[in-house]
């Protein structure tokens, strides 16, 4: 967006040498990095903030998933008998049937 390089600031400092003076200059530069410092001070602040009301908004959510758990059935509601087709489980052994001539009947 907007950058600065070397040679833009060796510039403007030439400029406000030539319109402060040297007797003006070291003092406003000065100023200027008070003013430098106060707002970063504020930045960081509001920053610290924002963070802190962020995580304030979030923790009622956060407890909120950890505890919901999925409604379980009431009491006045009747539980479905189980299909057991259904049901993983151990898998059934084919039987031989009279009509298989391919297969013998088990002894």
């Amino acid at each position: 967006m907007f950058e600065v390089g070397f040679t833009e600031i060796i510039l403007i400092l030439g400029i406000a040498l030539v319109v402060l003076g040297p007797e003006k200059l070291p003092r406003v530069a000065a100023e200027i990095g008070r003013w430098l410092g106060r707002a970063r001070a504020m930045a960081r602040q509001l920053k610290i903030q924002l963070d802190e009301e962020t995580l304030k908004t979030e923790q009622p959510w956060m407890q909120q998933r950890r505890t919901w758990q999925p409604s379980s059935p009431s009491a006045d509601t009747p539980a479905a008998a189980p299909d057991p087709a259904s049901e993983p489980g151990p898998a059934a052994e084919p039987t031989a049937t009279p009509d298989d001539p391919a297969q013998e009947p088990p002894t």
